[in-house]
């Protein structure tokens, strides 16, 4: 008789060929078989009828903001959050407190993951001006995901804007780019033309589309010129969207759910609390989302969670911090839009866990097959449950989805075997990992 660590008995199991009812057993931290296993034996054994088994998801845009202000945010409350939302990893922006653009600063952050991390973390490198001549070394190092360039709009040192610049960044190195995409000149050509005070929806008209599509455009010049892979992250306009169309040879894209779910009238009703990089827009720009998650444009989904205080968030326009929570959130929201009809449940899954696995790298994270890492997320399709701020972990302790139902919840988050959430309940300590990328591995 076969026996195992875990088993999950009775799922819809969603594997990279569909869905399916069966089992899933676990081995040592890893997926075993799948099958209709009724004389196995396991340690542990999870009832999910009536429940979707997925592979882990992952959001692969996180700012964690360790080191910065634990009042806010750090890396044990945001992966906290993670598995909260039903989530096994997560990727962290490298522009923190100290930005990881040095090896000594990655190996700091590294070591500082373990006994903090509730979920896997995958780590960014920031490139700089100034470490141009490191990236190659930087970008192979153990548990990086992708060295992130803001082309535009960033803080710190973290600003590669000109051309020359951003071709030196591109030819220093192999693997892909991950961008911050909206053309800075444009943006400072247009601050003077906005004032204090004047209403939160002028976030839009600052960083305008022109402004998306010229960083862009000067992004698929480049990288067309190096031949260096890209990814656009966090894509918010339609022409952006069918300008990308034609680069996929060298690009891979981004959107983010807010991208997918809020539309301007967000700032009427939110203020500060809708304003991010790059905005939220009208209806137009959403339908072209959508329509780009429907045709294959979108390659991954993600948060793009940066946590400010509440304070940051309600100064006068435009000194308002831009950056919403959105890690805990993620999943739900997605789930509602699957329940809504929006998107399957199969494409779910290749957003946000087969798509991030594949366009960085990510080594037995991604599918749900035998051999791969024990990550599931268990939902619930049918639960309805509405989203609250007193619900999170992060501890700026807002969302701007505070009220929001949600058709389909995360019931479960299990990573490498080990239940780590229950039913709203964390489990166990902190024992996430760093995860292992494919150019990086030693």
């Amino acid at each position: 008789m076969e026996r195992y660590d875990l088993i999950l008995r009775g799922g819809h199991v969603v594997t990279p060929w569909g869905v399916e009812a069966a089992d899933v057993a676990v081995r040592d931290g890893r997926i075993a078989t799948l099958g209709h296993l009724r004389g196995a034996e396991a340690a542990e054994t999870i009832d999910c009828a009536g429940l979707h088994v997925l592979p882990g998801l992952i959001d692969p845009h996180v700012h964690l903001r360790d080191p910065g202000d634990p009042s806010v945010e750090c890396i044990e409350t945001g992966t906290k959050a993670a598995i909260l939302g039903g989530l096994a990893a997560v990727f962290d922006m490298p522009n923190t407190a100290k930005s990881v653009v040095s090896r000594d600063i990655l190996d700091d952050k590294r070591a500082f993951l373990e006994g903090r991390a509730w979920c896997d973390v995958g780590l960014y490198v920031g490139a700089s001006k100034k470490n141009i001549g490191e990236l190659a070394e930087l970008e192979l190092q153990p548990n990086v995901c992708a060295v992130k360039v803001f082309a535009g709009s960033s803080t710190g040192d973290l600003l590669v804007e000109d051309d020359a610049s951003l071709e030196a960044v591109m030819r220093a190195g192999r693997r892909r780019i991950c961008y911050h995409s909206e053309d800075e000149y444009r943006l400072q050509e247009r601050k003077p033309m906005f004032t204090v005070g004047m209403p939160h929806r002028n976030h839009m008209e600052w960083r305008d589309v022109e402004t998306a599509m010229l960083g862009t455009k000067r992004l698929m010049a480049i990288a067309r010129k190096t031949g260096r892979a890209a990814h656009i992250l966090h894509v918010s306009t339609a022409e952006e969207l069918a300008y990308l169309r034609d680069f996929r040879d060298v690009c891979t894209v981004e959107v983010l759910l807010n991208h997918l779910t809020q539309t301007d009238e967000a700032y009427d009703r939110l203020g500060g609390y809708a304003v991010m990089n790059p905005p939220i827009r009208d209806q137009r720009h959403l339908d072209a989302a959508w329509a780009a998650v429907a045709d294959g444009t979108v390659d991954c989904i993600g948060s793009d969670h940066a946590p400010h205080s509440r304070e940051a968030k309600e100064r006068p326009w435009p000194n308002t911090a831009a950056g919403l929570t959105g890690v805990q959130t993620l999943v739900p929201l997605m789930l509602d839009h699957v329940t809504s009809g929006r998107l399957s449940i199969s494409r779910l899954v290749d957003l946000m866990c087969a798509g991030p696995a594949r366009v960085y790298g990510a080594l037995g994270k991604g599918r749900l097959a035998a051999g791969y890492d024990a990550d599931f997320t268990l939902v619930d399709l049918k639960r309805q449950r509405m989203i609250r701020n007193d619900w999170l972990a992060t501890p700026a302790g807002w969302t701007p989805f505070d009220g929001t139902v949600c058709t389909g919840w995360p019931v479960a988050t299990i990573i490498r075997g080990r239940a780590v959430m229950r039913e709203d309940e964390v489990l166990g300590a902190p024992a996430g990992k760093p995860v292992s990328f494919a150019e990086t591995h030693r």
